[in-house]
């Protein structure tokens, strides 16, 4: 039977390389990565499929340069059937990935703030019953001495209230009205003790001359001080 020369050529060109089927990727990432022929004729590191640039930026967006550039350090050196494995064992993907130096570097920083995270409780663990004593303490204090304090200030803002009271200008005011009606109440009384000749003339003019005075004072007082207040 006879071979034409276009199918013999059809026939020498490699298939492309597919995903292993046993792998533990997720399909989405194993179709994409395998609908993406590859090169005839290129070296065994070919046979491996090249991601497009968008699937590339993706999935190294998280990524620094440097640490980029240590992974693929990582798996340039690596073989094809090393790389398979990779794609295929779960086991070996995971022991291959603690051995990067970033991820390294996030164990150590991870054991070592939960290590920070374990003694800061412990230390709050310890000052508990501190806490309990000065808590009590205070509920102490609240109840007796404050409760004394408070006590003694009420009653100094109500002794406060009426100081301010007794000296405020109605108070004032109205005391020396009252003042002012003792006084003319006295001048009247020495008045008819005069008329009934219980006093004599001259010591009634001298205590009435007092009393008038006093009057008088508290009157011009009085006057002068209502005048400012309802100005």
């Amino acid at each position: 039977m006879f071979k034409f020369w276009g199918s013999q050529e059809q026939q020498a060109q490699p298939h492309p390389q597919e995903m292993p089927r046993d792998s533990w990727y997720p399909p989405s990432i194993v179709s994409s990565s395998s609908s993406h022929p590859t090169t005839p004729g290129a070296g065994s590191s070919s046979s491996f499929s090249i991601p497009r640039p968008a699937d590339r930026a993706n999935s190294l967006s998280n990524v620094s340069p440097a640490e980029a550039a240590g992974i693929i350090a990582t798996l340039k050196d690596k073989s094809v059937d090393e790389l398979r494995k990779l794609l295929s064992d779960k086991d070996a993907y995971e022991s291959l990935l603690l051995s990067l130096e970033p991820v390294k570097t996030q164990d150590r920083v991870r054991d070592e703030l939960r290590t920070e995270s374990l003694q800061l409780a412990r230390e709050n663990l310890e000052k508990e019953p501190r806490m309990v004593e000065l808590r009590n303490q205070c509920r102490i204090i609240r109840t007796t001495e404050l409760a004394t304090a408070q006590e003694k200030l009420h009653e100094l803002e109500r002794k406060k209230e009426e100081t301010l009271k007794n000296y405020s200008p109605a108070s004032l005011l109205h005391k020396l009205q009252e003042s002012m009606n003792k006084t003319d109440e006295e001048s009247e009384a020495l008045h008819r003790q005069l008329l009934d000749r219980e006093i004599d003339l001259t010591a009634f003019v001298h205590k009435y001359k007092k009393l008038r005075q006093t009057y008088h004072k508290h009157a011009l007082t009085h006057l002068a001080m209502k005048t400012s207040v309802t100005s």
